[in-house]
């Protein structure tokens, strides 16, 4: 194998490594020759293939439950309200539903829907000391998929993107900044999923003042 067909190889993998591929290839040729016997080194090889056939049926059954799942969000009113918003794709508004649920009394403020989300964080007030902390007792699942979906967020919308620019601006580490921006599209998924209507970017105030702010 040669150094661009490596190349090649890992560009079709998704590979994200920093390593190059001649780097890589170079500690291929350069590493240790095997000293297993031929008969260990068929027994290996026959399981490294029966794992293969595992995996790819594994992968191949998860990409047929994952289109099941986006074909059943389609159906479903509240999967279009969250596929209103923006870069949410389907499967990550598939997860943010299924920790939403459909009982919209479980929230009965966008507050309540921030803290279950883990995307507000915790005060401590004892007397003069006040403190803020990161807040561990959440819906995990629900924070990794409004997390995700801020993140991506920031790439279709300008305000998002805002906030987040000044949230680091302001000492914010990337982490932080991101739970920032959930917490603002946390408030806007509260008022979307109780009044039952899908998201307008025309009517999100924060996001009309800063368009005609740049204009």
């Amino acid at each position: 194998m040669g150094c661009k067909r490596l190349g090649n190889f890992l560009a079709a993998q998704g590979y994200s490594g920093r390593t190059g591929p001649d780097v890589l290839l170079d500690r291929l040729r350069s590493a240790a020759p095997c000293q297993i016997g031929k008969a260990e080194a068929r027994v290996k090889g026959e399981l490294v293939t029966a794992l293969t056939r595992v995996l790819i049926t594994l992968t191949t059954q998860l990409t047929v439950l994952q289109q099941r799942i986006e074909h059943y969000l389609l159906t479903l009113p509240d999967g279009q309200l969250l596929l209103s918003f923006p870069r949410i794709g389907r499967l990550n508004a598939a997860q943010i539903l299924s920790e939403l649920g459909s009982v919209r009394e479980r929230f009965q403020s966008e507050a309540q829907l921030a803290a279950e989300a883990g995307a507000s964080p915790v005060t401590r007030q004892s007397g003069k000391s006040r403190g803020v902390s990161f807040r561990w007792a959440c819906n995990h699942r629900l924070r990794a998929a409004i997390t995700m979906w801020a993140h991506n967020s920031r790439r279709a919308c300008p305000w998002a993107q805002g906030i987040y620019q000044r949230a680091r601006a302001r000492g914010a580490r990337h982490p932080h900044a991101i739970r920032i921006l959930a917490r603002a599209w946390v408030r806007v998924l509260w008022r979307v999923w109780h009044d039952r209507v899908p998201y307008d970017p025309f009517k999100h105030r924060g996001a009309m003042q800063l368009s005609t702010t740049t204009v």
